[in-house]
């Protein structure tokens, strides 16, 4: 199992930019992915990278904005979101599954927390 903590969430105004880490507890060969929960709404995909990094997916409400990337040298995960919009605005959080990437929720083992992002208009 792997535990996962993400850091890297606040406030931000429309436009700004925010950039999300996930830490990994240990190094194993696993894919990645981010997803979010906006307030009163259901957890959501938003993108994933696979172990070596060579294949990324995103949601399309994301695509051009956000960047998934990951340093395994140091077990983490990063979402840089750019031009972000008040509809950005929940909970972010990473997963971690084995090898393949996935845009599905329940393909996901291990979860972190969540982080916060809030995007003012």
């Amino acid at each position: 199992q792997v535990q996962l903590v993400e850091s890297g969430g606040g406030l931000v105004q429309a436009g700004g930019s925010l950039r999300l880490s996930c830490a990994a507890s240990q190094r194993t060969f696993y894919a990645a992915g981010w997803f979010r929960q906006p307030p009163g709404k259901e957890r959501e995909f938003v993108a994933t990278i696979s172990w070596t990094g060579g294949s990324t997916y995103y949601a399309d409400s994301v695509k051009g904005r956000f960047t998934i990337s990951r340093d395994n040298a140091k077990n983490t995960v990063y979402l840089q979101m750019n031009s972000l919009k008040p509809e950005d605005t929940a909970v972010y959080y990473c997963a971690a599954r084995p090898l393949r990437t996935s845009t599905l929720q329940s393909d996901y083992n291990d979860w972190g927390q969540g982080t916060q992002v809030t995007v003012s208009s």
